[in-house]
């Protein structure tokens, strides 16, 4: 592997690669929903909070370190403490898992994109995504049961993702982030804008910004903010500090980080505001009130879009399309910056170049996410994504804040980062919010989390849990004990003196 394969072009190809990797599915399918389920203008408060508090600070301690090794997040852990590497590997084999599983719901994009053309999902869309499209099964039982067809789609992104990795960094990963991050926001804006124009927008605005304050009392809306900003910016999955080790040296962490926030934000945000102007719209026509047509994740996406474009007519043989592009997008830029984490890892340990790493990658998990392109996909994936992002990632983003803000020491980062930033400096205030408040928020967010899942959960659920638990452990053990072919494995130089 040489170093000229793994570094970004510009410092720009660095910023549009992580706000690629932040905005994606959630963005568009689990924003509107929890911002209307949790007070509506309310939720703003403790978002803005949860930004300041949570995910300026840790995503500037990402960058920092990652910026600092110029390495893989496995090989960055073993230079902090050799006998960590076990935990190191920990966090991008479960990436790779979360990779896995999100190629599926962007595999059912890929063919929402193709019906949207026609309106193939016809009168009844709920119907058909459960019967026609995933032929669903509430069980294990209908693994056996193989769909061709979103298995095709699948691969068909997979391969995607494989073209662009395979190559150098600057040369896929960086032009694919050039041309298809514009590509985002400007179909998003076309849709939005759209929606604005359409009789009843000013219904479902009303609906989804009228301030509910009472509930800035409540627990849970706080958690739903810190959980929202969690997911969105997809904190502490190793992107953020994977991408900023490909970095230049003249590089504005800071800034940098404050850009993919605010972009990341004003995107989601953009978003709902073009989900309920249609909802208006649908309601005013339909007479059906706003509250009875929303509802959340996959339902969203691939029912109540559909119902919303079959009310629309003519128009929705363009905003149909756009739509589902616009998903598919969001899907790929995140997808790729995930499934960069492990590649990495395997690249510094085993002395790969990003062409053999990758290929790797994409066999292994082509044919492991085809479990998705069953009746039980559906089943197995809501229990695979609370294993991930409920479960391993926040504890191991816990984990992570104290490895880097104690054992690393951020105090060494300070000064570095504000001799190159050009907005906001750091502080003692930094330092109190890494070394204390984050963990803590986490580990409640996390205790929180955990007795949800297993207050809620059955024998089969706890079940396919334990089989993740297991893949997990026995892969990263794999990984760490395999003797590495790299003579640089253990050689970690620091940027940061």
């Amino acid at each position: 592997m040489t170093s000229s394969e793994n570094e970004w072009g510009s410092n720009l190809a660095f910023i549009l690669a992580m706000i690629g990797s932040a905005v994606g599915l959630g963005n568009i399918w689990r924003y509107p929903y929890v911002i209307y389920s949790n007070g509506g203008g309310a939720f703003l408060i403790p978002y803005l909070i949860a930004i300041l508090v949570m995910a300026i600070p840790f995503l500037i301690l990402e960058y920092g370190v990652g910026y600092n090794y110029k390495s893989s997040f496995t090989k960055a852990v073993i230079k902090l403490n050799p006998k960590l590497e076990f935990y190191g590997w920990i966090l991008p084999v479960v990436v790779f898992i979360l990779t896995i599983y999100y190629s599926t719901i962007i595999g059912w994009d890929g063919i929402y994109f193709v019906l949207s053309f026609v309106k193939g999902w016809g009168s009844d869309p709920n119907t058909f995504l459960s019967n026609t499209v995933l032929q669903s099964s509430d069980s294990i039982n209908g693994i056996f049961n193989f769909l061709p067809v979103v298995a095709i789609s699948m691969f068909v992104g997979w391969f995607f993702i494989w073209i662009v990795s395979h190559k150098k960094l600057d040369e896929g990963l960086g032009r694919i982030s050039r041309i298809f991050v514009p590509i985002l926001f400007i179909t998003m804006a076309i849709i939005v804008i759209f929606s604005l124009t359409l009789p009843g927008a000013s219904i479902g605005l009303a609906e989804l910004f009228a301030p509910d304050l009472s509930l800035l009392w409540h627990f849970d809306i706080w958690m739903a903010a810190f959980g929202q900003i969690f997911f969105s910016l997809s904190l502490g999955l190793g992107a953020g500090f994977t991408y900023a080790s490909y970095t230049k040296k003249d590089i504005d962490l800071i800034t940098s980080g404050l850009y993919v926030i605010i972009a990341n934000c004003a995107f989601e945000n953009f978003a709902a505001v073009g989900v309920f102007s249609i909802l208006g719209y649908m309601s005013l026509q339909s007479g059906t009130p706003v509250a009875d047509l929303v509802s959340g994740g996959t339902t969203l996406i691939f029912v109540v879009y559909p119902q919303i474009f079959n009310v629309l007519g003519v128009l929705a043989f363009i905003l149909g399309p756009l739509f589902f592009f616009t998903v598919y997008v969001a899907g790929i830029t995140s997808m790729l910056s995930s499934f960069e984490v492990l590649s990495i890892s395997l690249q510094n340990k085993f002395d790969l170049s990003r062409k053999k790493a990758t290929t790797i990658l994409f066999i292994i998990g082509s044919l492991a996410s085809m479990i998705y392109a069953t009746s039980s996909g559906e089943y197995i994936l809501a229990i695979a994504d609370s294993f991930v992002n409920n479960i391993v990632v926040v504890f191991s983003v816990i984990i992570e804040c104290i490895l880097f803000a104690w054992v690393f020491k951020a105090e060494k980062l300070v000064k570095f980062l504000n001799d190159r930033s050009h907005s906001l400096k750091l502080g003692k205030w930094w330092l109190i919010l890494v070394k204390y408040i984050i963990p803590i928020l986490l580990l409640v967010i996390w205790i929180g989390g955990l007795n949800e899942i297993l207050s809620e959960a059955n024998f089969e659920f706890l079940a396919i849990l334990a089989i993740l638990f297991a893949i997990l452990f026995i892969l990263s053990f794999i990984f760490a004990v395999i003797k590495p072919k790299s003579e640089n494995w253990y050689k970690t130089e620091e940027r940061i003196k």
